[in-house]
């Protein structure tokens, strides 16, 4: 286990500049104000997103005196760095990652996934990896924050308990993939990596940073855009700006209720969007070949995992208009949390109702739960 990084001085934060995060043109003004030619900035691109480089000194491309110069006047690499790691028995990794200010947000490293992408689309874009070839390849999910804390206030999700602090940046967004990937070596092109929005805070109330973020994933680290999935606790502005983007992860909606009076009581959110409106929204979400949509539902022991549940579930998810499908999660205890979870004769009695009604309806495995890194329970905690 790794000890946690200690909070720089504040003096010192301030003077330090960013390298990671910035786009392709903030990269060419930075160069060009060291007097230096266009094509540095190609060098620089690379070596951030391509190479994953963590210090100036291993921009082996620019010449000494450059990097020099750059350190001097206050850039560095900035990535964020993993503060302390903790490792769940069925193989998962939960780290504390370690921000500018000095606080910590979390991300989540599954290896072989959770099963959330079963029945979305993307098994159809899945190229031959590791075909023609005997070295073996890795696949897993990143689950990835996108706030510290939350505003949501979502009653069964323990992130809530922290309350909002600040947004992340797009930098500290996709920076956090960035040290995960390095952690395990993953070699972009070969490895199949799913990425998940679905840690730490609402993405579509930090919509900016979250797109910045997902552009620079997709253009400069080299992950599809088809191998991302963004979850959103029905956040009607950013669906409707979501709908309207050249690049556009995979959309799945944290539904979680049959109807809004169940939905208002464990999501304060629905009072100001109900779900009528959102499913409305939705539809002007386009969806490439074979792409569905995704229901997150959390089953909740007594609340909105009866059959009377799975059939309005299921009636909605027909009656919706949308290409759909549902991802089942068995709530994640936390506590002082009052819930429960559900039992497992009622969880494959939701499940095949739906699947019965025609609507496709996949069960997603906690990751991680031993060590608070399972949906709903990513709060900072340093002692699983």
């Amino acid at each position: 286990m790794l000890a946690q990084l200690q909070p720089e001085e504040p003096q010192k934060i301030q003077k330090i500049v960013a390298l990671f995060g910035q786009s392709f043109e903030q990269l060419a003004a930075i160069l060009s104000s060291f007097a230096q030619p266009a094509y540095r900035a190609k060098q620089l691109w690379h070596a951030l997103y391509q190479q994953r480089v963590t210090h100036l000194d291993q921009i082996a491309t620019f010449p000494m005196q450059l990097r020099h110069q750059m350190a001097a006047a206050g850039y560095s690499i900035g990535l964020p760095e993993i503060a302390q790691v903790f490792t769940s028995a069925d193989g998962t990794e939960r780290y504390l990652i370690a921000c500018a200010g000095g606080e910590t947000v979390e991300t989540v490293w599954m290896p072989n996934g959770d099963g959330g992408e079963s029945g979305d689309g993307s098994e159809y874009d899945d190229p031959a990896q590791g075909a023609n070839t005997q070295e073996p390849y890795q696949r897993a999910t990143i689950c990835i924050s996108s706030q510290v804390g939350c505003a949501v206030n979502c009653h069964f999700c323990l992130t809530a308990k922290l309350g909002m602090q600040r947004n992340l940046t797009a930098g500290e967004i996709a920076g956090q993939v960035v040290a995960v990937l390095n952690r395990h070596q993953v070699r972009i092109g070969r490895d199949r990596i799913n990425l998940v929005f679905m840690g730490m805070g609402e993405p579509f109330l930090n919509y900016d940073a979250f797109m910045d973020a997902a552009r620079l994933l997709v253009a400069g680290i080299g992950i599809p855009e088809s191998r991302m999935t963004v979850s959103t606790s029905g956040i009607l502005p950013g669906i409707e700006r979501f709908a309207a983007e050249a690049v556009r992860p995979r959309l799945a909606l944290s539904l979680n209720a049959p109807n809004d009076a169940i939905r208002a009581a464990i999501m304060p959110i629905t009072r100001k969007w109900n779900i009528a409106a959102l499913l409305t929204a939705l539809r002007a979400v386009p969806l490439r070949p074979r792409e569905r949509l995704t229901f997150e539902y959390v089953l909740l022991g007594g609340i909105n995992d009866r059959l009377g549940d799975a059939r309005e579930l299921a009636q909605l998810a027909r009656n919706s208009g949308l290409d759909v499908k549902v991802n089942l999660i068995v709530w994640n205890p936390g506590p002082e949390i009052p819930y429960q979870m559900p039992q497992s004769e009622d969880v494959a009695a939701f499940q095949q109702h739906l699947i019965a009604a025609g609507v496709p309806t996949y069960i997603r495995r906690p990751r991680g739960r031993d060590i608070y890194a399972a949906c709903g329970q990513l709060k900072r905690t340093t002692t699983p």
